[in-house]
């Protein structure tokens, strides 16, 4: 096996496809020993690590303990950490939010969040001849997205995006001791801030899907207030990043975007497009696995206990599954790409994150059809979620 590249190399962080493509020359499995764990990079081995009966995600407390207790606490009981009859009772509860016609109805909504954040946007372009993305639209929509799914204020949108950007950090491989307080001290507030909101609609149920969820009865309230922050963080960190990826990706490929711009209206169409943004520059570039009992992973003995890390945006480029993987082909058909995952923790939320950001690009499309990057955005550093801190436009 060969030695993984270093994940806090910014020039890594910042391209990381020609590594993965060298990695996958060499071989389907490597080993990174500062994160003693095996690395699949392959599209065929990823899926199959991903669909193994015996590599399961095993939730380990965060240590000490004592002092990561709220981070603990959510993730615990979260439908992510967990595997068989528990996983299993979770993501029942909580699948209505994410039924076909429950997502087709968001449409609407999505498009009337959308508007107020483009107007927005052209407005401060025509004051000062450029607008940043990320904050004005990218970064701020998904969690107004996921607030009116589970009927949160808008207004604490804001503060739900800062506990969400902080809890998430503790994901990167590379996080210092600071990050690490900082998301826990984030994740005591928002499980602070969950839990009243729970008893408030417990108290007083309205008619949002948060309420219905209550009413079942299916889940205790550390699960709702789990599932609440799940749903929250992935709903959030991936859908910011797919936006902010597929704008700069668009930019990028004029002759793709100008076919964009021509199948719009067509909601098929955009939502072939958005499964090779996804695929082609992969928001969360990494899942992991643990083995529970000793297996063979492509010739190589995984002992129970180790863990097998899955590099989605290098599966995602692979040429033995993708024709032309580091070309984007909006119209690309079939796309088998793991960006939400494949398996028993195929994301929850794929229906209403692919139509999200279908919605998104296409009314960003109508409203700047000959938008230009003021300058190259900038990178967030982080390896694991993988998005821009910056993207500056023009119109």
């Amino acid at each position: 096996m060969t030695e993984f590249p270093d994940p806090a190399d910014p020039e890594f962080v910042a391209d990381p496809y020609p590594a993965f493509r060298a990695l996958r020359e060499r071989g389907p499995l490597h080993r990174h020993e500062g994160w003693g764990a095996h690395v699949a990079v392959s599209h065929e081995l990823c899926s199959a690590v991903l669909r193994h009966r015996d590599l399961r995600r095993v939730w380990v407390d965060r240590a000490p303990e004592a002092e990561f207790e709220a981070f603990n606490a959510l993730h615990r009981l979260s439908m992510l950490e967990n595997e068989q009859r528990l996983h299993g009772r979770l993501r029942a509860a909580a699948a209505p939010l994410f039924h076909r016609r429950a997502v087709a109805a968001m449409r609407g909504t999505i498009t009337e969040l959308v508007g107020p954040r483009l107007d927005r946007l052209r407005e401060e372009i025509e004051e000062r001849g450029r607008a940043e993305l990320m904050s004005a639209l990218a970064g701020p929509l998904p969690v107004d997205v996921i607030a009116a799914l589970l009927g949160f204020p808008l207004p604490d949108g804001p503060v739900l995006r800062d506990w969400s950007n902080r809890i998430v950090r503790m994901y990167e491989p590379e996080l210092d001791e600071a990050g690490r307080r900082d998301a826990e001290r984030a994740a005591g507030e928002f499980r602070t801030y969950v839990a009243e909101h729970v008893e408030h609609r417990r108290a007083r149920p309205g008619e949002d899907p948060l309420s219905a969820l209550i009413a079942t009865g299916a889940l205790n309230r550390d699960e709702l207030v789990a599932t609440c922050a799940l749903l929250l963080m992935a709903g959030h960190e991936a859908s910011v990043n797919g936006i902010g990826n597929a704008v700069v990706a668009l930019h990028d490929h004029p002759a793709q975007r100008r076919l964009f711009r021509r199948l719009s209206d067509d909601p098929t169409a955009v939502a072939t497009a958005v499964d090779e943004l996804l695929r082609h520059d992969t928001p969360n570039q990494l899942f992991e696995r643990t083995a529970v009992r000793d297996v063979e992973v492509s010739g190589h003995r995984v002992e129970a206990g180790e863990k097998v890390v899955v590099l989605l945006g290098a599966a995602n480029r692979d040429p033995a599954a993708f024709t032309a993987p580091d070309e984007l082909d909006l119209t690309r058909s079939p796309n088998p790409h793991l960006a939400l995952g494949v398996g028993a923790h195929y994301c929850l939320g794929a229906p209403l994150a692919r139509l999200e950001m279908g919605v998104v690009l296409a009314e960003f499309a109508a409203r700047f059809p000959e938008f230009s990057l003021a300058e190259r955005p900038r990178r967030s550093g982080a390896f694991a979620l993988r998005g821009y801190e910056r993207v500056e436009i023009t119109a």
